[in-house]
């Protein structure tokens, strides 16, 4: 019964007549505080239910307003924010490092924020100063900061019984990038089978192979944070002394395994899903398009780049042969996705591939995925876009379809704020660390904001000031983006005038 309707119907009713009458009503069914002397009435097999209804007595129910949460953004913040004081709190205690002394807070709190916000990048060696306890609590950040803290506390109340409310449906939609309220619950529930299969496949590959220098303990946890880490995208290792894969350049099954987890772990489940669910290109939702060709094209492009550019560096690809100078190019290209990982020294690459890098940095991976970055979703629409106005179409698109005129001013609007972040930030660090040169505080800016953790070496060398701002800068570029678009979704309001148009000069 639609109560809404009723209620309506009455209020007309009360307001056409002057007198009190008494309205007869027949309905399947009255709630029981409404009846008065209720009866029965047949019509052949059928049987109504009966009752004298004073409309006066009758409260009339509000109609409902849909409200969205706006507090959505603030908790995610918390989340984050309350997950990195306690990374740091653990980190600080002696038995987090190998030599059982305290940790400075700044460090801990670089470390732990970096790890959260899935960066990679380190004021201290992960494999050399972490004692085991400290790796496991780094290893237990990665993971929920990988996850989201909205997906990660979902399964905490799936542990615990609960259920999950409307409220909470929207928000864990709003993190993983998606706008539906059906099957939440589901969708996250084959988020995390999938990352823990894939994490697996991965542990286990990695273990074959590090069991053939390491002691099976050795080779088992680092088979497993390796695995952890490359899925998450995050970057930080346990090889030392800040040497990532320097000492797999031309061990295929390592670099091919990372990638894979890199980019799995960087398109996001919902593509994934897209993708196995329908099998053709054609039939694939234009997000699930968006991502893949431009996913496609970044990798080819900066494989290219990075080989050309890199190819007689002999401080990099140099010394190797041909097929390994590919396969490292490849992986040079992948790992500026936000992941993090290097196979070649990247303090020692030219000006121009550091340039180049920067910009695969800045855009990073799909939207609701591990990744960071502006989101390849951005920047192929603004790409697609762009190619739209160049060809002469008033409407942009893709495949076929048409963008809202709202997610192009929202990708706008997210692109040049990051820009100038990165401009604020990079001009603030050229103050207080004026030695490293602009081009190392500029790849360490957009490598703390698109949260990869790819360095050149500046970073233990750091100031206080500098440490603190790149962590304030991981912690805005794992977040800011989607609190940003998230603010600008709840600000949206119908405009109820237009101005009149009127032209700007361009060019």
């Amino acid at each position: 019964m639609n109560i809404g309707r009723i209620g309506r119907w009455l209020k007309d009713k009360l307001t056409s007549s002057s007198k009190k009458e008494e309205i007869e009503l027949e309905l399947p069914e009255i709630p029981p505080v409404w009846k008065r002397k209720p009866a029965e009435r047949r019509l052949g097999d059928r049987v109504f239910r009966v009752a004298r209804v004073r409309p006066w007595l009758i409260p009339l129910p509000p109609i409902p307003r849909p409200k969205q949460p706006g507090l959505s953004p603030l908790m995610m913040i918390y989340g984050f924010a309350g997950v990195i004081i306690l990374g740091t709190i653990l980190l600080m205690l002696p038995v987090a490092s190998k030599t059982g002394q305290f940790t400075s807070p700044v460090n801990t709190l670089f470390t732990a924020a970096s790890a959260v916000c899935v960066t990679g990048l380190a004021v201290v060696d992960t494999g050399t100063y972490w004692s085991s306890f400290g790796q496991g609590v780094i290893l237990v950040l990665i993971q929920v900061g990988g996850l989201g803290f909205m997906t990660s506390a979902t399964l905490l109340l799936l542990l615990l019984g609960r259920r999950i409310g409307l409220r909470e449906r929207w928000l864990i939609g709003q993190s993983l990038g998606t706008e539906r309220l059906g099957g939440m619950v589901k969708l996250v529930r084959r988020i995390l089978l999938f990352t823990f299969i894939v994490e697996a496949i991965g542990a286990a590959i990695f273990y074959i192979r590090f069991s053939v220098q390491n002691p099976t303990g050795t080779a088992a946890w680092r088979a497993i944070f390796h695995a952890v880490s490359a899925f998450n995208n995050c970057g930080l290792d346990l090889f030392g002394n800040f040497r990532s894969l320097l000492g797999y350049q031309t061990d295929t099954t390592v670099i091919l395994t990372t990638a894979a987890l890199i980019i799995l772990g960087g398109i996001s489940f919902i593509v994934v899903a897209d993708v196995g669910r329908m099998r053709r290109f054609g039939r694939l939702s234009l997000d699930t398009k968006i991502v893949l060709v431009t996913t496609l094209g970044l990798l080819v492009l900066g494989t290219v780049a990075i080989l050309l550019t890199e190819y007689g560096n002999a401080d990099t690809l140099g010394p190797l042969s041909l097929p390994y100078k590919v396969l490292n190019a490849f992986f040079q290209s992948v790992t500026p996705r936000t992941a993090g990982f290097s196979s070649i020294n990247i303090g020692s690459m030219e000006s121009y591939s550091q340039f180049f890098t920067i910009l695969l940095m800045f855009v990073g991976g799909a939207a609701g995925s591990t990744a960071g970055g502006i989101k390849v979703n951005t920047f192929g629409m603004l790409v697609a876009t762009i190619w739209s106005t160049i060809r002469g179409k008033e409407h942009a698109g893709a495949f076929g379809r048409e963008f809202a005129n709202q997610q192009i001013h929202r990708a706008l609007s997210l692109v040049m704020l990051s820009i100038t972040l990165i401009f604020i930030v990079v001009f603030v660090l050229t103050i207080t660390d004026k030695g490293f040169g602009f081009l190392r505080l500029l790849f360490e800016t957009v490598s703390a904001f698109g949260t990869v953790g790819l360095s050149t070496g500046i970073t233990p060398d750091l100031s206080v000031a500098g440490r603190l701002i790149i962590t304030a800068v991981m912690f805005i570029g794992r977040l800011g983006p989607l609190v940003l678009v998230l603010a600008l979704i709840q600000r949206q309001q119908p405009s109820e005038y237009r101005y009149p148009q009127d032209q700007v000069r361009i060019g």
